[in-house]
């Protein structure tokens, strides 16, 4: 026995699809061109918006560079300064000892 109905398909199947290209197919391609054409402005858009962040990107590490450059300088100034300030420390020692400093003082001021 049986387990379905054995029913012939084929034709309906071909007369489903002869009356979707009567009544549906102008609608079937509208929509086909329709999603191509917004799948182009998609494609455009993701290509931007790559192009962006990429410029992004070199933008934020020309920023690091920079600051790392800005604090570079910062420590070098900062240095000048306590070495300046160490300097001054040992001439008044040798001033409060009621001595003459070495010539090194003067040479490095």
């Amino acid at each position: 026995m049986p387990e379905g109905p054995e029913l012939e398909t084929e034709k309906l199947h071909e007369a489903i699809h002869e009356e979707m290209e009567k009544e549906g197919g102008g609608f079937l391609r509208a929509i086909a061109l329709t999603t191509g054409v917004l799948a182009a402005f998609a494609a455009v858009a993701a290509l931007e918006a790559g192009s962006t962040v990429n410029e992004a990107l070199v933008l934020k590490t020309e920023a690091t560079r920079l600051q790392a450059l800005a604090s570079d300088q910062w420590a070098f100034y900062q240095a000048k300064g306590v070495k300046a300030a160490v300097q001054a420390a040992s001439r008044s020692a040798w001033e409060a000892l009621s001595k003459e400093p070495p010539a090194r003082f003067s040479e490095e001021a």
